[in-house]
């Protein structure tokens, strides 16, 4: 069975940093790529950062200059390290894995809680 355990989330004042993390156990086979998700108040989840199948990053316009998304293959830990926090980036932040093998699917972490507000 496939887990993904999100941690870090907290309260942080506007410009304040914060890193969040990811936690991996179990076994996924075929072509997997990873990444962070976020859902704010009345708005739909977003793609924040992943990883491509070739290793590449993508990242919102919203965030490109002050979130990084990296891993630690060796600690099977996907991180997200956020600067310079906004109030708009208060959201509810999800971990995602997808593989194609042996079938499409898509696993998620329950989420971990981000509040940017003095």
């Amino acid at each position: 069975q496939v887990q993904l355990v999100e941690s870090g989330g907290g309260l942080v004042q506007p410009g304040g940093s914060l890193r969040l993390s990811c936690a991996a156990s179990g076994s996924i086979f075929g072509t997997v790529v990873m990444g962070w998700y976020r859902q704010a108040p009345g708005k739909e989840r977003e793609l924040v950062a992943g990883f491509t199948s070739g290793g590449s990053t993508n990242y919102a316009d919203s965030v490109k200059g002050r979130f990084t998304i990296s891993r630690d293959n060796a600690k099977n830990t996907l991180y997200l390290q956020m600067h310079s926090l906004k109030p708009e980036d208060t959201a509810v932040y999800f971990c995602n894995a997808a593989t194609n093998w042996p079938r499409n699917v898509d696993y998620w972490g329950k989420g971990t809680l981000v509040t940017v507000s003095s």
